[in-house]
This record gives C-alpha cells, structure tokens and sequence, in this order.
C-alpha cells in the first residue's frame, strides 16, 4: 500500500476539484495512483460535482440547533437563493446544524461525521445534494458554544423557520436564575448582537493588531491638531474609548433602550455572557458579477452583452 501523502491529496484536489476528503479516499482505494483515482472520482460521479466547485457559493442558509446548555449555528453556501427556498435544501442545513451539535464546530470533523440515514458521511452528502439539486455548495463554517450553568440562547433574524435564516446569533449566557429567563436575556442580547454586529465581547478580546491599527490612526489624526503629546495621548485614550463602544458587545449602548450598557444590563440581571456568534449569510464573499449571463453565454454560444 503506497503512502498517501498530503502532497498527493494536493495535486489530486488540483487536477480534479473534488473535495480534499473525497480525494483522500480515492487514494487510498486506488494505491496512491493519480491517474486511477481519477478515475474513481469520475465514475463515483464527482467529477460533475467538481466542475461546478469554482462557482460562487454566496447564497444559502444559516441554521442552529441546540439541546439546553449548548448551542451549534452553521453557514451552508449555495449559488442562488432560490435553492435556500428548496425544501430539501433546508434540510440538509439543518441536518449539519445537529451533525455540529454532537461532533463540534472543526469542519473536518462535520465532512468526517455519518449523515443520519444515508449510509454517508457528510462530505459524500454534500456531493450528493450538488449533483441532485445542480449548484455549487460548501459547508463554510460552524460554531458551537456551550456553559456549565445557564443557558446558550439563540436568535434568527427574519426566519424562513425556526432557527433557519440567513442572520443567526449565539449567546452563550452563565448564571443561576431561571434557564429560561437567561434564555430571554440571551436572545434580548442576539437581537442587539444582530443589529450591531460587535467584534468582541469584551476589551480584553480585541483583536490586537487592529487595536494598534486604530491607535496609529489616532495618534496620527491627534498630531496633525498639533497639539503637546501629552495632551495627544489622551485625546487618543478618549478615541479609544469609543473605538471600544463601537466594536465590544459589553460596552455597546443597549439598543433595546438605547442608554444603557450591556454590561449593565447583564448585571442587572445577574447574570454573566462568556461568549457569542454570528453568521452573516455570505459575509467576505466576493461575488462576482454577471457570471450567470456569461454561463448562459457560454452554453448558447452567444456572446453576452457588454456592461453600459
């Protein structure tokens, strides 16, 4: 039995397009042979799932699923949103939501897992789902969060169903009152998170090389005042302030009252937030424009208009 490198699932993966699980598998059925493996690929029927692997993925759906104490949210990606209106879609999403909730939030570990009921892992059923349904789709990311005492709220903006949609919060809530008036508090604090999209929860959790980032910015903002450096440094140190208004979810103004703070709020209530998440259905994706006008094109042997 040859070796299977991370170099042969590479050049695999290159030449082919499918999947790195997929072609980790072919390798190894076919003794490291790179041209058998293609092969393999080709009558698995993956090799039609990979022509449509370089096709933006940006639409699709967010999903979550929670058993109490712990909470998982995921982004499946597909080309258009009409197939986030396909039931069997939303299924499949909300299927690798649960599949999450009991292997963690690695995406290796959610490819790796069985999908109930198929006799399939889930990177063989998300091939399955592109050949049947004719789009591109990848499984982009996954969270999971849980707390010792309390609860792990969740909050989905403008639902198609519950806990599927394309806004989703986490907030992961610690504490000893009533579960469900931590879980109230909690999705109080995702309808904020959603409507804020804060970066950090607390000053401590900041990114520091954007901290610095923002610091240089000011500093040098403050110099061209040309003000003393003692009076510059604490101009900085009151822009830094609001930086941290602005991007920590504890110091945000609660936009449920629009004056006090979320920490305060948290007090309050007497309880603790240790952590949240949120999706943001196709968020850093470029999507490039007119691709479907090119592929129709393409097909027709027609060339696609020009812009303007």
């Amino acid at each position: 039995m040859a070796e299977v490198t991370a170099a042969l699932v590479k050049d695999l993966r290159e030449r082919t397009g499918a999947g790195m699980m997929d072609c980790k598998k072919a390798l190894v059925e076919n003794d490291g042979s790179i041209e058998a493996s293609i092969d393999w690929l080709r009558k698995k029927g993956l090799s039609a799932a990979a022509k449509k692997s370089g096709r933006v993925a940006a639409e699709g759906l967010v999903a979550v699923a929670s058993v109490p104490a712990k909470a998982a949210m995921v982004e499946v990606n597909a080309e258009t949103d009409f197939v986030a209106r396909n039931e069997a879609f939303q299924a499949f999403v909300q299927e690798i939501a649960k599949v999450a909730l009991h292997v963690g939030e690695d995406l290796a570990a959610i490819n790796a897992a069985p999908y109930p009921g198929t006799g399939r892992t889930v990177a063989e059923e998300l091939v399955h789902q592109v050949a049947t349904i004719g789009e591109n789709m990848n499984i982009r990311r996954a969270r999971v969060l849980s707390v010792p005492q309390g609860a792990v709220a969740s909050y989905m903006h403008q639902a198609l169903k519950p806990g599927l949609g394309k806004i989703g919060v986490l907030v992961a809530v610690e504490g000893d009152s009533e579960v469900g008036a931590l879980e109230i508090l909690g999705k109080q604090v995702g309808m904020h998170v959603a409507a804020t999209r804060p970066e950090a929860l607390d000053t401590d959790a900041v990114d520091a090389a954007a901290l610095e980032r923002e610091k240089a910015v000011l500093s040098e903002q403050a110099r061209a005042s040309g003000k003393p450096e003692a009076i510059i440094e604490k101009m900085v140190e009151g822009r830094i302030r609001k930086y941290y208004e602005e991007v920590v979810l504890l110091e945000q103004v609660w936009v449920h009252d629009g004056e006090s703070r979320v920490k305060a709020v948290v007090k309050k209530a007497g309880a603790k937030l240790t952590g949240f998440a949120r999706f943001h259905l196709g968020e850093g994706i470029e999507k490039a424009a007119g691709d479907f006008a090119a592929e129709v094109a393409a097909v027709s042997g027609v060339a696609a208009p020009k812009a303007g």
